[in-house]
């Protein structure tokens, strides 16, 4: 085990699959020669692999996610790095009606292992158009796959698996993830998805959060146990495509409460989805509402003051927690 940040977990996993698979390509708005990409995940990478698999492509999402899509049809494996998660919209066609229809509409006879990185998330005044969370725009689109890692470990090992996942993997990274530091093997190792994992043990209420809302949403539940005594178990699911719901239901059975925490919009969240499910087979279990904390419905503001207003911090998700009792 060796500390690292998030940023050189992403970055071993890559050039591990590399090294060993000459198919495995990168493809992105300046992530080679001088740049590294924006957050400097392909650092060193151009060196290494050269041009024809470190691969700088114009300011043009459309025309890098069909160059993704047909090198995969042909065998490679290509990760493609959207230079912010935002710009996914120029290339939603490309996702939507291709990537996550090949599998279906060939009946079998193609499937892309294809990872489309996706660095989103609110990061110190990036204001509307380079801030934003889309993640449950995506969960409705059967044919994909969605991977959120909210520290290091799971960073590492589901880049992993989803570069050879056989089929199109969102790989969404929060950009106030790169810089933290978390404990995390040398050697090779893939976590699978659809397996969430339990960040924080607790009896009174389940939190199930996402992405960069699990160190709030453990920050929250120390708070809430050393100030209120409520002890809150908190629920990592790491993907939302596969959904864990089996460690969810196990844990809302435990605890009578649900409180679901995203930086993704309110309306039609991830807090939707799982509060939809959970109410539709586990309703019984509950002792009161599920309550969904997440972005209010608006686009995501550049002052600091501001986007304490839209975006869950811990102050609001401790409030709206106590009041659940």
């Amino acid at each position: 085990m060796r500390e690292i940040t998030y940023s050189e977990a992403l970055r071993e996993a890559i050039r591990s699959a590399m090294a060993k698979d000459d198919k495995v390509i990168m493809i992105g708005e300046e992530i080679g020669q001088g740049y590294a990409g924006v957050f400097g995940v392909s650092k060193g990478l151009y060196d290494e692999f050269g041009p024809k698999r470190i691969i700088d492509t114009p300011i043009a999402e459309n025309s890098i996610m069909g160059a993704a899509i047909g090198a995969s049809l042909l065998g490679f494996k290509p990760i493609v790095e959207v230079m912010f998660a935002d710009f996914i919209a120029v290339c939603f066609d490309g996702i939507l009606n291709q990537a996550a229809k090949v599998r279906f509409m060939s009946n079998g006879q193609y499937s892309l292992n294809l990872v489309v990185r996706l660095p989103g998330g609110e990061g110190s005044g990036t204001g509307p158009h380079h801030s934003q969370c889309l993640e449950s725009l995506f969960m409705a689109i059967p044919g994909l796959k969605i991977a959120n890692p909210s520290n290091p470990y799971d960073a590492k090992g589901l880049m992993s698996s989803a570069i050879y996942a056989n089929d199109p993997v969102l790989f969404f990274e929060h950009k106030k993830l790169y810089k933290t530091k978390g404990d995390v093997p040398q050697e090779d190792y893939a976590i699978p998805f659809g397996k969430a994992g339990i960040a924080r043990a607790g009896k009174d209420i389940t939190i199930v959060a996402h992405s960069y809302m699990v160190s709030v949403a453990l920050a929250a539940a120390d708070e809430l146990y050393e100030k209120h005594n409520i002890d809150a178990e908190v629920i990592d699911p790491k993907t939302l495509v596969p959904l864990d719901m089996q460690t969810i239901a196990e844990s809302v059975k435990k605890t009578s409460r649900l409180a679901v925490v995203e930086e993704t919009y309110l309306r039609a969240g991830v807090g939707s989805e799982i509060g939809s499910i959970v109410s539709e087979r586990y309703m019984d279990w509950l002792d009161c509402p599920i309550k969904k904390i997440a972005s209010r419905n608006v686009p995501i503001p550049m002052p600091a003051s501001l986007v304490g207003e839209v975006i869950p911090d811990k102050k609001r998700v401790v409030k709206e927690i106590r009041e659940m009792f």
